[in-house]
């Protein structure tokens, strides 16, 4: 993870432990002012879900994407993290352009959908279908502040849905995952941001199916297998069979 920090000028933090401890104190992993942050303000750990984002006790409120957190919250690429005054954006250590590129088959343009996570569009889902345009002209408005207007296009090219700017905006940069791009092919789970506008890509059919490895066929031993050598199993049987008949004459003959 990266942090860039907005409308600031200290530099980026890299950070690549499982745990990262956020506060004014020393000890802190990332130290912010005291006018910013407590003490012990919060805590960032990894795990199998992601990034997941602790509030500790002394704390006051935190914010992502403008949104309170009091207690817990799970973390992406791309959120906007507020403590105080300082506002935190999280992004992935590698460059969206070089990360590998996924191929999706002609079945799974029916399945790919915008879901608007912030902004006046919030709650709702776009499909993709052929193509999707962001902007005045399509299916999906962005209003900016200040009455600023820009497009956005989504297309399929070479089976990679590709993001790209038609008309771009002077203050508010288009961003995936927290870093600014131009044109990108996108990856399902990718995190797009335009001013307050949020969205994230749901393509379910581009994901890669886990591969299933079929297991040895599990055989059940046999009773006989389990005793020992099938000698020894002839000896105990006639042994129970000795036993029992001396057992029986010695009953016999009392009687």
């Amino acid at each position: 993870m990266r942090i860039e920090f907005l409308h600031s000028a200290r530099e980026d933090f890299p950070w690549t432990a499982p745990q990262l401890r956020i506060g004014s104190a020393a000890d802190n992993d990332l130290v912010l002012s005291a006018g910013q942050a407590a003490p012990r303000h919060l805590r960032i750990e990894q795990d199998q879900r992601g990034w997941v984002l602790a509030v500790l006790p002394s704390a006051t409120r935190v914010y992502v994407n403008a949104r309170p957190v009091r207690e817990r919250a799970l973390l992406r690429p791309g959120d906007m993290l507020s403590v105080g005054d300082c506002r935190m954006l999280l992004r992935d250590d590698v460059a969206p352009e070089q990360r590998e590129t996924v191929m999706a088959p002609l079945q799974a343009h029916c399945t790919a959908a915008l879901r608007a996570l912030a902004g006046a569009l919030s709650g709702r889902v776009f499909s993709i279908g052929d193509g999707l345009e962001l902007g005045p002209y399509g299916r999906c408005p962005l209003e900016l502040p200040q009455g600023e207007t820009v497009s956005l296009k989504l297309n399929w090219q070479d089976d990679h849905l590709v993001l790209e700017v038609v008309q771009a905006s002077a203050t508010y940069p288009l961003r995936v995952n927290g870093a600014t791009v131009q044109r990108l092919a996108l990856r399902p789970g990718d995190q797009i941001s335009l001013g307050p506008h949020r969205f994230v890509l749901d393509a379910p059919g581009m994901e890669a199916e886990p591969e299933v490895t079929p297991s040895e066929p599990v055989t059940s031993a046999l009773p006989e297998d389990v005793a020992g050598p099938r000698g020894e199993v002839w000896w105990l049987i006639v042994t129970a069979a000795v036993l029992a008949l001396g057992i029986a004459l010695v009953l016999w003959m009392r009687f």
